[in-house]
């Protein structure tokens, strides 16, 4: 049984459903697909995220708290205790200590920057970076976020190969809702992971 700290607003389990396969075909055909530049200027810093959600909870703990199972927070919305399954490689994870668990940002901050977000405002960073409602938070073994960075499925594809079809799924949907760019490997390695959806 989760315990939510008071106040809490009750939230989803897990990722936000990503669209189907064939919806995730037709966004991905809409990208506009364009090589990426390495534009000067990324910070972490621009794109304001573990901010106060509601209470005293901050997006990574509210993300701890949806993702993971028999899950109690203290007074403070801290997960003290909890299990957590890393959909990246397969792990389970007992600690929700940043040294054991991250939250990834599905398509990272500075894969973003490149892909057009270096035009928009603070504010809007900070949304894009806070998004609870899209697929762009789940929380997973330090580890596979660590491997991964700011990589693109051109460079980068869950260890998990049965978890494919919802990364590429949940990628371009992000991609799609901000309208953001994908470089030409991206989008021949999202569209090969949406073949998994089939198998």
């Amino acid at each position: 049984m989760t315990v939510p700290s008071a106040g809490q607003a009750p939230s989803l389990r897990e990722l936000p459903e990503p669209p189907d396969a064939v919806k995730a075909r037709e966004l991905l055909a809409d990208l506009v697909v364009a090589d990426e530049d390495d534009v000067p200027g990324y910070s972490r810093a621009k794109f304001p995220h573990w901010i106060t959600q509601h209470g005293t909870c901050d997006t990574r703990e509210v993300v701890l708290q949806r993702d993971g199972q028999d899950v109690v927070q203290d007074d403070q919305c801290r997960a003290v205790s909890g299990t957590w399954y890393s959909e990246y490689d397969g792990k389970t994870i007992t600690s929700a200590s940043g040294i054991d668990i991250d939250i990834d940002h599905v398509v990272p901050l500075k894969e973003a920057w490149r892909s057009g977000v270096s035009q928009w405002t603070t504010p809007e960073r900070r949304a894009f970076a806070i998004d609870l409602v899209d697929s762009q938070l789940i929380a997973v073994s330090a580890g596979s976020n660590r491997g991964k960075g700011d990589k693109d499925p051109g460079n980068w594809k869950p260890p998990l190969q049965s978890y494919w079809c919802t990364y590429s799924r949940a990628w371009i949907s992000v991609k799609a809702t901000y309208q953001l760019t994908a470089n030409p490997a991206e989008a021949a390695a999202l569209s090969g992971m949406l073949d998994t959806c089939d198998a």
